[in-house]
């Protein structure tokens, strides 16, 4: 029988990590006390881009409502934004119930094991495409998620920008080299727990390191360096006017946005830019002459690309409210939280509420 030579540098890294792993590791992480590849494939669409100790009660909520793909894709879209609602990046949860679909549909409930067949779904790109099929089905297909990333760049010393083309080729190229052909699930959550827990963005613990003996950026003392992030971009600031329309018993007005773009799906407020009239808006859209708008308040959300300065104006209806389009209601004060909607929105509603919490008629 032939037997696969150990490599040298899975000798001097995956194995060192993979005993790391055993003592150290993550275990008892939600998504882990279940079984298949459905809670995996939660797990990691939300951990895009967010801590694990903020996605830890967004995940058992979602679990407890969606336990299956099955009733996650008959699910009013609504429904899966309404608990999104604060986790950000929601094109994630519009893909989330569109892969749902196409797997009830397409493949019969069950998750495909082929990669490229994974990575055909909405929101499922190469990494999580390998970290279902190493998690779940236990292949060796290396994943590059941000942990892995810093991971490999601070041992291999990979001096190009992070997120460039240049890097991320050679990235691939490495991950593809450490992943071993056995326990390819344990040494894919190996190396995600390291990135995570060890071998952080700021202040790493290199000393608890099980690397740290052969890391090149630990041996000439460059891991602060590392990963080179490229030049630092300046987000601009816009203005806009976020318009908090109400009844006598704080009714509020929304309006659901179209699918595709900023906040899509979700419900909002009407907005107008930074120095249009909030009056002169309300008057011409919905007929109602408004009096004296009130400035409830001023708060700053930040995106990827751009901070957003929002001055949101209050306006109290008086009469009947006007009729409402397709896409826009009233809501209850008790209706909030059962409707998708952004960070900064329900921070302005529950702001709003607790104001005037005297005067709500439930």
């Amino acid at each position: 029988m032939n037997i696969m030579p150990i490599s040298p540098l899975h000798k001097r890294f995956s194995f060192p990590l993979l005993e790391w792993f055993d003592r150290h590791g993550r275990k008892d992480l939600p998504w882990q006390q279940l079984t298949g590849a459905y809670p995996v494939w939660i797990s990691e669409i939300m951990l895009q881009q967010t801590q694990v100790k903020t996605v830890i009660p967004y995940f058992n909520r979602f679990i407890s409502r969606f336990p299956d793909i099955k009733t996650l894709a008959n699910a009013p879209i609504d429904d899966v934004l309404a608990l999104w609602s604060g986790l950000g990046y929601y094109s994630r949860a519009r893909f989330i119930h569109q892969t749902a679909k196409r797997i009830c549909s397409d493949f019969a409930n069950e998750f495909p094991q082929d990669i490229n067949l994974l990575k055909s779904l909405p929101g499922i790109g190469p990494s999580t495409a390998a970290a279902i099929a190493s998690l779940v089905f236990h292949q060796p297909t290396p994943i590059l998620d941000g942990n892995v990333k810093r991971v490999l760049a601070r041992y291999f010393l990979v001096s190009a920008p992070v997120n460039t083309s240049t890097a991320i080729k050679k990235l691939w190229k490495l991950a593809a080299d450490c992943m071993p052909s056995s326990r390819c699930r344990d040494y894919t959550q190996a190396i995600m727990d390291l990135g995570a827990t060890c071998c952080t963005f700021k202040n790493p613990s290199c000393h608890s390191c099980p690397l740290n003996k052969t890391c090149r950026a630990r041996l000439q003392e460059e891991v602060a360096n590392y990963p080179n992030k490229g030049p630092k971009k300046i987000r601009p600031t816009k203005h806009q006017q976020f318009i908090l329309l109400h009844t006598k018993n704080n009714q509020v007005y929304l309006e659901k946005n179209p699918p595709a773009g900023l906040w899509g799906g979700l419900w909002c407020l009407p907005s107008i830019e930074a120095n249009d009239s909030a009056a002169a808006f309300i008057q011409e859209k919905h007929g109602i002459k408004i009096d004296s708008p009130k400035e409830l308040m001023t708060i700053k959300h930040s995106f990827t690309h751009f901070h957003l300065r929002i001055r949101v104006i209050s306006i109290e209806v008086t009469g009947l409210m006007p009729a409402l389009g397709i896409d826009s209601d009233l809501f209850h004060p008790n209706d909030i939280d059962r409707v998708g909607l952004a960070k900064p929105i329900r921070d302005i509603l529950q702001f709003f509420l607790s104001q005037n919490k005297n005067q709500i008629d439930l």
